[in-house]
């Protein structure tokens, strides 16, 4: 019984140092130089799923630069993780584009305004509070926390249990691009 349990055991360390001069030259040659992203835009990415779809992409302006700027502080100050205002900056350019619109007369669909095109008349606040950056976030955001496992679920998902959109799959086309503002603007 000695014997079968030493041959078993030299076995096995034959195999672990195998494993060890085979993947140890894999790993000894890895440029992290090359093979790094930024550390943000890593954690960012990391720690959420894959998009989901055909994504799209806008450039922004200055204007639409400072509200996702705005859309990260708000998160920030409501103690929220990264993941918040990706789903945050996706669902404001699903929205608005990032911009902030008043009333657009007959484009307007009923009384829907600011960054989230949330509704006056469905209690997300007055126009002048949901035409304010940060009041529109932490309202978005409170009605985030509210979805429960909002932080492992699908983005579109999460967005559109707050936002009930008649267009709800519409979220996931802009988590790409999100999560890279997200990346870029979160340490700044």
């Amino acid at each position: 019984m000695n014997t079968i349990f030493r041959k078993s055991m030299l076995s096995v360390a034959g195999l672990a140092f195998a494993g060890g001069v085979f993947a140890g030259p894999i790993a000894a040659h890895a440029n992290p130089a090359v093979d790094a992203k930024p550390a943000t835009a890593a954690a960012v990415q990391a720690a959420a799923p894959k998009p989901q779809g055909d994504q799209s992409h806008i450039t922004l302006n200055g204007e639409q630069t400072a509200n996702v700027k705005a859309i990260i502080a708000a998160t920030k100050k409501a103690g929220l993780p990264e993941r918040a205002a990706v789903i945050s900056i996706a669902t404001s350019l699903q929205e608005s584009k990032l911009e902030n619109l008043g009333h657009l007369g007959d484009a307007n669909d009923h009384d829907s305004l600011g960054l989230f095109q949330q509704r006056p008349t469905s209690g997300w606040g007055t126009p002048e509070q949901i035409t304010n950056p940060e009041y529109s976030t932490t309202a978005f955001l409170k009605g985030l926390k509210q979805v429960d496992g909002w932080q492992d679920m699908p983005l579109t998902d999460a967005a559109q249990t707050v936002q009930v959109s008649a267009y709800p799959d519409a979220y996931a086309q802009w988590e790409q691009q999100a999560t890279d503002l997200v990346g870029q603007y979160w340490n700044s």
